[in-house]
């Protein structure tokens, strides 16, 4: 068994377009999506296009859930620019998605951690301002009622895989479309992936167990970052076409 897991696209549908047609060339049917579609200043109703029609199995994540529990007047302003490029349509799939699902009976997936969508599940916030590896007990607290052997996150944006004391794992794909990003709270932190790259995971059940790879994928992040700046966000434009906040 071989399966994708992508997350963390961001209206970002070039990122998107490249990952899906990097995974063709791969021979991989089956894919599932780990949330944060559409939020940001790209191309949120052109992602969307693709995602409801390839009709991918995704949870919704924090950013979706924010486009859609809220007033506009009560958004952000990385949802404001999403929400005026969604259909009806669009909206319909994202009040469909759910918190979590098991993808194959074999993956647990989530957005945050099973607790919340706003959970960093595999990493800490340090008062330097940057995200740590989390220590494995806390780890392993986030999935102790989970049976699958693979449990699949997104949120951070950190592509990482961390096993468990009892063989399992627990894998971030990484971002498809956004590299960087900062949060203001509780106080100031920021992510840097250091490349552009649209980033994803694949997993592959091997006679020795569940086999993670990570993919990078090349397409053009430069026009992406001048959309983010043309849209009123520099900083994440610079970060979407460097990988870097700057």
């Amino acid at each position: 068994m071989i399966f994708a897991a992508i997350a963390d696209i961001h209206g970002n549908h070039a990122a998107l377009e490249a990952v899906l047609k990097d995974i063709e060339t791969l021979g991989i049917a089956d894919i599932v999506n780990l949330g944060d579609c559409f939020s940001g200043p790209l191309e949120a109703g052109r992602t969307a296009d693709i995602l409801v029609s390839r009709d991918i199995a995704t949870v919704r994540g924090n950013h979706d859930r924010a486009l859609i529990d809220r007033t506009f007047e009560m958004m952000g302003d990385w949802e404001r620019p999403a929400h005026m490029q969604l259909s009806s349509d669009h909206f319909s799939w994202l009040q469909a998605l759910p918190f979590e699902l098991v993808f194959k009976d074999v993956a647990y997936c989530c957005h945050g951690s099973p607790r919340d969508d706003l959970d960093y599940w595999l990493e800490t916030l340090h008062p330097d301002g940057f995200l740590h590896l989390r220590p494995l007990p806390q780890i392993e607290a986030f999935a102790a009622d989970i049976k699958q052997p693979l449990m699949l996150c997104g949120h951070t944006h950190i592509a990482r895989t961390v096993q468990l004391s009892d063989g399992r794992l627990i894998v971030n794909p990484g971002s498809v479309g956004c590299p960087g990003w900062k949060d203001d709270e509780p106080f100031y932190h920021q992510v840097e992936a250091g490349h552009p790259l649209a980033s994803y995971a694949v997993l592959e059940d091997t006679p020795h167990g569940w086999q993670v790879s990570f993919r990078q994928v090349r397409y053009d992040s430069a026009a992406m970052g001048d959309l983010a700046r043309a849209n009123g966000m520099p900083r994440l434009g610079k970060a979407i076409a460097s990988g870097w906040l700057g």
